[in-house]
């Protein structure tokens, strides 16, 4: 406890009362677990009382699969009521898709499909730029090449849970393109 106090003090707020503060540091590597251990509240709430079968989440990123496009839409306001009520969250309106699970599911950067899994348009693009990024920061010192080649590696594992293989041998040419430039 006292290491988890410690580590949630370290979040610098903008507000000074703790009883106003609200979330937690993203970049610790504990939020996700916190996230987790929170939201266990509202897994049990999907799978006991609302009886939710195909719902899976990782920290606040959720899916629920169903083919009865009315089941999904009567089960938002009993998740939003719980989610206000017993945990003090809301559902961001933008983020709330239904749609047939043919054209995928978009979940954790990837989309799922009925036979292969993706990775989101918007992640693909981001990858090469983001490790065009690391390289300069490589080369100008600000990271030694450890970072630079576990940034590479974490890339490449989030490649290898999609059917990206073309795109993994096109991210590590250029990657070495880069140094060599």
């Amino acid at each position: 406890m006292d290491l988890m106090r410690e580590i949630v003090e370290s979040f610098a707020a903008s507000r000074p009362n703790l009883f106003e503060r609200r979330g937690v540091p993203i970049g610790n590597l504990t939020s996700q677990i916190f996230a987790n251990i929170y939201m266990n509240e509202f897994d049990q709430f999907m799978k006991h009382k609302l009886k939710v079968e195909h719902y899976a989440r990782y920290t606040d990123d959720f899916v629920i699969v169903s083919g009865d496009k009315e089941h999904l839409e009567e089960l938002l306001p009993p998740m939003q009521e719980f989610l206000g009520k017993e945990l003090r969250l809301e559902l961001h309106p933008k983020k709330i898709h239904l749609m047939k699970h043919l054209r995928g599911v978009d979940f954790l950067g990837y989309i799922i499909l009925p036979n292969h899994i993706q990775l989101r348009a918007k992640t693909k693009r981001r990858i090469p730029r983001k490790l065009r990024q690391t390289v300069r920061g490589y080369r100008s010192g600000e990271i030694n090449e450890l970072r630079l080649r576990s940034t590479l590696e974490s890339y490449m594992g989030v490649l290898s849970h999609a059917d990206a293989y073309e795109l993994e041998q096109d991210i590590r040419n250029r990657f070495h393109f880069w140094l060599s430039e």
